[in-house]
């Protein structure tokens, strides 16, 4: 989701003067239908006549920019203006929507629509919102019947053949935010939008943003509550992930359970029922959604103190699993038993449930007959910055492998897709059902490996051994660069691009690729990628964050799994010192 920001609607450029900042808050203003932004645009006016100090830059910060909807929506903090959520700015963007789905409706047909929302504060104001706008606008819309999941969205869009879907969330941002998710239908088959349908839903909204206010645009109630038995369809096909058959000999793997104040765990409840497991350990103070997201300084399970709670109730009940979702459910994260961290558990990365999951699914394509879910030949895809492991995996198997730029709106598109991850938590294990990541069924079939392989006596952490021993042993790890400046971010990829290194670390650079001009079948981006002896360096800024990222990866397959392991270690510190002294 795009949290860059465009002019505001009306203007060439940014206003600088206050006092058209005042006239386009005024204007907003008269157009606001929720009381709360309405009240708060009205305070701070106040304090922008009484000149109390930073007043006028916030009302800058404000009006003088616009969210920008880019390649899968919206998403910022909930306040008043053109650059922040709020309901003007989420009423323009149905209005555009439904102008870009009637616009390439086949004459004679009416464009659907399929809305979902999560547990955020004004997620349902939102999609109501959406629906209300939609029907008014000629477009048949179709509410989910309660918050649920982001991945029930995009199951729907398939399943109940419509133009698109829209899934109101901010997924794992901070408590503040939330945000606004396109998915398309037909021929996109329900992934996530991308160039050039972005482009035109966004020039769309920016028409109706510059002639129609709010209150002009028409409404109806005349939309459709989607029926219980839709979310059942989805229960049952994840639950048919799993190949789980309760033993009478074995007793069943002990597992903790985090919904991290989101949606997650209503669904996953209904589906581990299905599938035959039993039901696990719940962390209940993170377990019912909650806004405030009161347990977390941010609600996202790669943030360090997210999973303290699970950890404590693992050492409680001896759990031989977390499972935990993200709010909307859309990623998963997963940590084991570790005598060597003071939790005494540890938390996988997403390279390594990616490599295992990724295993997994070549294994069952190859059983299959190695096709994909359209026909095409079986592949394993993953975004360009998560580790090359999986590449391996589909060569060793035979496979189709496919690198893509950050985002399932990518991954999913890969003909003859078995499987499709990226490390940030994000995992696709059932194509045929949703074109998107989904933490219900990646957990479901993370929680059928652990399973399988406790019923042999083996861990997960034998697992990854096994995994090291056939394929190599690949390490990652990453640095974030915070900026208050979004320049700065520009200084250092011009620096790396003027004055390349050729060495990090201590080791060599080979080669770097400059995918600012595409390569093969992916787009240009503004991304770095510099080749080492068994390691890998991939620079890029954040698409949602004022952050620079470097992605660090080595691996060695060579000696023992401990040989193996050791040495990928050491190179991955290397680099880590090498980058961090050129970006940090």
């Amino acid at each position: 989701m795009s949290t860059e920001s465009t002019p505001a609607a009306g203007s060439d450029e940014s206003p600088n003067d206050v006092e058209l900042l005042v006239e386009s808050a005024l204007a907003w203003m008269a157009q606001d239908p929720d009381p709360e932004t309405h009240d708060e645009l009205a305070a701070l006016l106040r304090r922008v006549g009484s000149s109390l100090p930073g007043a006028a830059e916030e009302l800058r910060s404000r009006f003088g920019s616009r969210l920008a909807f880019g390649t899968a929506g919206l998403r910022g903090e909930l306040a008043a203006g053109p650059n922040r959520m709020n309901r003007v700015l989420v009423s323009q963007a149905a209005a555009g929507l439904a102008a870009f789905l009637l616009e390439r409706a086949h004459p004679g047909t009416r464009p659907s629509v399929v809305i979902g929302y999560d547990g955020r504060k004004n997620s349902r104001v939102f999609a109501i919102d959406t629906a209300e706008i939609m029907a008014g606008a000629g477009v048949r819309a179709v509410l989910l019947p309660r918050l649920l999941p982001t991945p029930l969205v995009a199951f729907a869009v398939r399943e109940l053949e419509v133009s698109a879907g829209v899934m109101v969330t901010a997924s794992h941002n901070p408590p503040r935010d939330n945000g606004y998710k396109v998915y398309l239908g037909d021929a996109d088959h329900g992934s996530q939008i991308v160039p050039p349908a972005d482009g035109e839903i966004a020039a769309q909204i920016l028409r109706v943003a510059g002639s129609t206010t709010v209150p002009e645009l028409p409404r109806s109630s005349d939309y459709e509550i989607a029926p219980e038995s839709l979310v059942e369809r989805y229960v049952e096909a994840t639950a048919a992930l799993s190949s789980h058959r309760p033993s009478t000999n074995a007793p069943p793997l002990s597992v903790v359970y985090t919904a991290m104040h989101g949606v997650g765990w209503e669904t996953f409840a209904r589906v581990l029922e299905r599938a035959g497991f039993p039901a696990p350990a719940l962390v209940t103070e993170q377990i019912e959604p909650d806004p405030a997201f009161p347990t977390v300084a941010f609600p996202n399970p790669e943030e360090p103190g997210a999973l303290d709670l699970s950890y404590a109730r693992a050492r409680a009940t001896g759990a031989q699993l977390i499972i935990a979702n993200d709010p909307d459910a859309d990623r998963l994260a997963i940590a084991v038993p570790d005598d060597r961290e003071a939790e005494g558990y540890r938390r996988l990365s997403g390279n390594e449930v990616g490599q295992l999951l990724g295993w997994r699914a070549a294994e069952a394509a190859v059983a299959a007959g190695g096709t994909g879910s359209d026909g095409l030949p079986a592949a394993l895809a993953c975004s360009i910055v998560s580790s090359p492991a999986l590449g391996a995996v589909a060569r060793d198997h035979g496979l189709g492998f496919a690198e893509t730029l950050t985002g399932f709106k990518w991954v999913s598109r890969t003909p003859g897709l078995v499987f499709g991850y990226e490390e940030a938590l994000g995992y696709l294990v059932n194509p045929e059902t949703v074109r998107d990541k989904d933490g219900i069924s990646a957990a479901i079939a993370f929680l059928d490996l652990a399973d399988t392989l406790a019923a042999s006596g083996r861990t997960i952490a034998d697992r990854l051994d096994e995994f090291a021993a056939r394929f190599g042993h690949y390490a990652s790890q990453q640095i974030s660069v915070r900026v208050t400046d979004l320049a700065d971010i520009d200084r250092v990829m011009a620096a790396l691009r003027s004055d390349p290194p050729t060495e990090i670390g201590g080791l060599p650079v080979e080669r770097i690729d400059d995918l600012s001009h595409g390569e093969g079948d992916v787009p240009p981006s503004d991304v770095l990628r510099i080749l080492l002896p068994g390691a890998r360096v991939m620079v890029r800024p954040s698409g949602t964050e004022p952050k620079l990222k470097v992605y660090l990866d080595a691996w060695s397959t060579e000696g023992t799994v401990a040989e193996r392991r050791a040495h990928a270690e050491a190179t991955l510190a290397a680099l880590d010192a090498g980058m961090r002294a050129r970006v940090a």
